[in-house]
């Protein structure tokens, strides 16, 4: 049976902050107020189920496949590897089940919500339609406990890409996984492929995610247990590239794949295969710095797009940030080590195994972390993945702030619900400026569209998330291809869930 998005007459209880009234026929924007800001004042806005959404979806060009999958959003018992915790997470898994599909299927995903809250799914990364993009309020209704809803989209591009809530800070249970989506024209250069998803963990170990929220709500980022130096902050350095304080939360553990490294995955293989490992940071506080013990890593892809490979050591992943790397192996027993970047905390780990004898101690900390460290200065984007040169129709300011010593994380000067959205028109080069004003990075992540990172020295690598240093300043460009209403907010789940959000609103 076909389950359409519930109606504000289903019982299905409401945001008092309400953008969108959704209907039976589909996501109609009825402009109005927004926790007191009169949006849109002289113009129309693009809906999630305009005609508009609907002619974009029609005219992605599909292969004809149709990919279905049914998730079940539950609590979940998880075996983290010698330590057992409750949780939520899709279908008893932690990651969840991954998703492989090829560029241009059709996906068709039936999510059944068996938890206690409403919850959602986000498609991270993909250009798909704004009806499907599961934001609360924003492109659809949450689905209530009890309920289910089908999404249903083409998925154009290939790379990786994740899923996960969208409500809360339900991102830092277990609920998410892998979004693989393969290249027909895959140029190949592997014998082998692992994804790696790396995740900071405290759910059913340490405080809950929503006592931390409520926590650094009352009492900033004094509340949650400080992660580097207290909330001060600092500016980056050859040795820390993020600042001196990277995150507000101390973790009691950091996974790689749902494992401890008291009992991690292992990977095994032959001495001389080249495997190619997608990376996924899918930790909601925690960036990362990962390294492969005694080989070095040829970078290929990043947020899912192609670059022009580069030999490095070690490379930091932002929350939401993926890279694909491949590594040629060799002989014998390594540790894969992700270790919290700027912050206090175990690191996660795996192993890399080719021949028999001891596995690496937990804690291992091989010297490539010291190595040489990737920067977005390394990369270029291949020629299939650059954005045309184009001098930009509309440039958008976009300030990242703090007020309250933690307790509020702002955009312009104002929290999410206060905001004014930040409108744009089809067909239009939009230039997002992004100024960190704090003393602390920020993951920033637009919804729906890849960005060129600004440089003044030929084209800029393709990316959906990006790293926003302390006290600096970074421009990304955009083609406004992808009509409808989508979120831009720092990948942070509690700077977000506190904030740090905002609206790209195209308009007619």
């Amino acid at each position: 049976m076909s389950i359409t998005p519930p109606s504000p007459a289903s019982g299905v209880p409401l945001s008092r902050r309400r953008l969108l009234q959704i209907g039976a026929a589909g996501a109609v924007v009825l402009g109005g107020s927004y926790a007191g800001v009169r949006l849109w004042e002289d113009s129309s806005p693009v809906g999630p189920g305009s005609a508009a959404v609907a002619k974009a979806e029609a005219a992605r060009h599909g292969t004809g496949t149709i990919v279905h999958r049914e998730l079940t959003a539950a609590p979940a018992t998880v075996d983290l590897g010698g330590r057992t915790v409750s949780t939520w997470a899709f279908d008893g898994t932690v990651p969840g089940p991954e998703i492989r599909l090829t560029a241009g299927d059709q996906l068709q995903v039936r999510l059944l919500n068996k938890l206690t809250d409403p919850t959602t799914v986000h498609w991270h990364g993909v250009a798909l339609r704004n009806d499907m993009d599961g934001v609360p309020d924003l492109t659809m209704t949450s689905v209530p406990p009890g309920g289910s809803f089908d999404y249903s989209f083409v998925v154009p591009d290939p790379g990786t890409y994740w899923f996960h809530p969208h409500v809360g800070v339900q991102l830092d249970t277990g609920m998410h996984a892998a979004l693989i989506v393969e290249d027909p024209n895959e140029p190949g250069g592997y014998d082998d492929e692992v994804v790696l998803i790396l995740d900071d963990w405290t759910d059913g170990w340490g405080d809950s995610p929503q006592d931390i929220l409520t926590r650094l709500g009352r009492d900033g980022m004094g509340g949650a247990g400080m992660g580097g130096m207290g909330g001060m902050g600092g500016m980056t350095s050859p040795g820390q590239p993020l600042g001196s304080d990277a995150g507000d939360v101390v973790y009691p553990a950091h996974l790689i794949n749902g494992r401890l490294p008291q009992a991690p995955v292992t990977i095994n293989s032959t001495p001389g295969r080249r495997i190619r490992f997608r990376l996924i940071n899918a930790g909601s506080d925690t960036a990362y710095r990962f390294a492969v013990g005694g080989h070095r890593m040829t970078v290929t892809h990043t947020d899912g797009y192609g670059v022009r490979p580069v030999e490095v050591d070690t490379l930091v992943l932002g929350m939401g940030e993926r890279y694909d790397v491949v590594v040629t192996v060799g002989d014998g027993a390594f540790p894969i080590v992700a270790v919290p970047e700027g912050k206090k905390g175990p690191s996660a780990m795996a192993v890399l195994r080719t021949a028999s004898g001891s596995p690496p101690a937990p804690g291992a900390r091989p010297g490539e972390l010291d190595g040489k460290l990737l920067s977005y200065g390394d990369l270029t984007p291949t020629a299939a993945a650059a954005l045309e040169p184009l001098h930009p129709d509309r440039e958008i300011d976009l300030a990242l702030g703090m007020a309250d010593g933690g307790r509020r994380w702002l955009i312009n000067g104002a929290a999410f619900g206060d905001h004014k959205p930040l409108e744009i028109k089809a067909g239009e080069r939009v230039r997002l400026t992004m100024h960190n004003q704090t003393m602390m990075f920020h993951p920033m992540h637009l919804h729906g569209h890849t960005f060129a990172v600004a440089t003044s020295a030929g084209p800029g690598i393709r990316k959906d998330t990006v790293n926003v240093l302390p006290m600096q300043t970074l421009s990304v460009d955009l083609t406004a291809d992808n009509p409808g209403q989508w979120m831009a907010h720092c990948h942070n789940a509690y700077h977000g869930a506190l904030g740090m959000m905002t609206v790209v609103s195209y308009v007619a």
